[in-house]
């Protein structure tokens, strides 16, 4: 990967995090970037940068809606990451946030970043629920304020001229933050203390190890590509969430008790990823079996658990 200098923002964040480590363990100079105070979840960001930091890795503070953005100026490749996460909590309130932090700080990144390579991570949920497997040049369908604030980012990336947008599916596995499904449902089965189901628990989703979206972020980063390209980071298999929380029961030897809620607005049936784009532009499928992440995931619940608790 021929690159002197990477900014990654959210870099204190669960996809970021990982994969921040990823390149500085493959020898790349990386500026890594987050505002904690931002975070979809203020500990989860403290506790993975205190783990960085364990690495000699430090995350620089600097909130990309209203900072100072002059430092990142130079670099060769900008991996955005940071933004707004949440469907259920972008309504209300909670949309000006969205737009604040994947709109407004994506702007501002793009103007001060200008020449880069820009990679910008987006997501699935432009979609809206699918029928059948997305493809990339599908009519989109935001069905939250927080979709809606990735689709407008996107537009901002495309106008730049020089970015690639990756639509990320559903990802999962160590560092999950603590609203994710999964996340929830491990430490329900873990605690016995019931998890939200929010629905019926017939929607699937293309569940995505973490590993394999690093890899692919990677590579979007090392590929030429055309400028705007976009591409789907997804498991193309469909797996329901009532058949994910069997599997974790089955990992576990307990199945995680749930609470059921009404279904949340703008959560979609389903998500589906097509990647043949992937595949024929970066050489990149999803490796990692739903039950192998999982498995990764739970490992890193119980060790999280035992510094806890001592």
């Amino acid at each position: 990967m021929p690159v002197v200098r990477a900014v990654v923002t959210g870099a204190a964040g669960f996809i970021g995090s990982h994969l921040v480590q990823a390149l500085v363990a493959g020898g790349h100079d990386v500026l890594a970037v987050d505002a904690v105070e931002r975070a979809g979840s203020r500990e989860a960001a403290l506790a993975n940068r205190a783990e960085l930091a364990q690495a000699g890795i430090a995350v620089t503070e600097i909130d990309l809606a209203t900072d100072d953005l002059s430092r990142l100026a130079g670099a060769d490749v900008v991996l955005h990451l940071a933004g707004r996460p949440g469907v259920r909590s972008s309504f209300g309130p909670g949309a000006a946030d969205a737009h604040r932090d994947n709109v407004i700080a994506t702007e501002r990144l793009l103007a001060a970043c200008r020449g880069a390579r820009f990679v910008l991570a987006s997501s699935s949920s432009v979609y809206g629920s699918a029928e059948r497997p997305c493809a990339e040049g599908d009519r989109i369908d935001p069905l939250s304020p927080y979709a809606a604030s990735k689709a407008l980012a996107e537009q901002l990336a495309q106008a730049n001229g020089a970015a690639v947008i990756l639509r990320y599916f559903s990802v999962y596995g160590p560092r999950q933050r603590p609203d994710m499904a999964f996340h929830r449902f491990i430490e329900a089965a873990l605690d016995g203390s019931p998890a939200p189901l929010y629905g019926d628990g017939r929607q699937s989703r293309s569940f995505t190890y973490v590993g394999d979206v690093v890899a692919a972020t990677i590579r979007a980063a090392q590929v030429p590509l055309p400028a705007g390209t976009v591409l789907n980071i997804g498991n193309p298999h469909t797996v329901g969430v009532r058949d994910a929380l069997d599997r974790i029961g089955t990992l576990l030897g307990t199945r995680p008790p749930t609470v059921a809620k009404d279904a949340a607005p703008g959560d979609v049936t389903r998500t589906w990823a097509g990647t043949d784009r992937a595949a024929a532009l970066l050489g990149w499928t999803a490796r990692t079996s739903l039950d192998e992440g999982l498995a990764h995931q739970i490992s890193w619940h119980r060790a999280r658990r035992k510094v806890a608790h001592g």
